[in-house]
């Protein structure tokens, strides 16, 4: 009489799951390095302002600490009315930033587009890109002073210039950074150049778009400053160089606080959004500013 043996092998592996729980571990690490690195940054820039205050012979009554404004904002008999108009002003500088970057990075984005679709128009006009990228804003403003006036659309237009070029070539480079095979296979099903576009060139360009966003960033708001203080004389860009002439140095370095610490938060938040995004994803940040 004969006895048959099962042999009970390991369990199957769930390869989805354990593709999920990598895939989890990735952007938990990414999340954590940008927030370490988010906090090292605003521990570094507060030092290395007191630094240069204690190392340089300004007047305490012109030069103002990181105690000094928080005690404008938090401690002083009217700290209320300071972080009223500071943050009035901020309030007004950030929506003309949003304005400015809106339209520079909806406009790099058909221009990166327009670049994949026609080499043509990527010989023409990318040469120009390069070139209008290295000049600075302050060349272009009395002729768009001169023909947009001293208004809304001063702001837009100055603002989106800031942003338009550095994100325009960085797009671009990153549309081009495709991979010909699989551009190749996606044609032989059928596909044509917009398909190729959709279906592979756009998503293999995400970590360049993220960097164009988190370099578009400040820039959006350096031009709005710009465009605030040359054209429209509203926000922080347009009050500022009266906090100077009137000698309120406070509310000048207060200004200058709040404008470098929003910066820095929008930066690392869109930093922090890109490294939790692309590490989802199995892609890694690009390099190219």
């Amino acid at each position: 009489m004969s006895t048959l043996t099962t042999t009970v092998g390991p369990p199957p592996v769930d390869h989805a799951s354990v593709v999920r729980r990598q895939a989890r571990a990735a952007t938990l690490k990414a999340l954590g390095v940008s927030l370490l690195t988010f906090l090292l940054t605003l521990v570094g820039v507060a030092l290395l302002w007191q630094i240069v205050l204690w190392t340089t012979d300004i007047s305490p009554y012109v030069a103002k600490g990181p105690a000094d404004v928080w005690n404008f904002f938090f401690t002083v008999d009217d700290a209320a009315d300071n972080r009223a108009e500071i943050l009035g002003n901020l309030a007004v500088t950030l929506g003309d930033a949003a304005v400015g970057f809106s339209a520079g990075l909806l406009l790099a984005l058909l221009g990166a587009i327009g670049f994949r679709l026609s080499r043509g128009f990527e010989h023409a006009m990318m040469p120009i890109a390069l070139l209008l990228r290295s000049v600075p804003l302050v060349a272009f403003a009395p002729i768009i002073i001169m023909i947009f006036g001293r208004e809304f659309l001063t702001v837009a237009v100055m603002g989106g210039i800031v942003v338009l070029f550095p994100a325009l070539v960085n797009i671009a480079f990153g549309l081009q950074q495709a991979s010909e095979q699989t551009l190749e296979v996606v044609q032989v099903y059928g596909g044509g150049p917009l398909k190729q576009l959709t279906k592979v060139a756009l998503p293999s360009s995400l970590p360049a778009f993220f960097a164009a966003v988190r370099v578009s960033v400040p820039g959006a708001i350096t031009g709005a400053l710009l465009a605030e203080w040359l054209a429209t004389g509203s926000g922080i860009g347009g009050v500022i160089n009266g906090y100077s002439t009137s000698a309120k140095f406070n509310e000048l370095w207060a200004s200058v606080v709040v404008v470098t610490l929003v910066s820095l938060v929008l930066y690392n938040l869109v930093a922090i959004l890109e490294n939790t995004v692309l590490a989802r994803m199995g892609m890694h940040p690009t390099r190219r500013i």
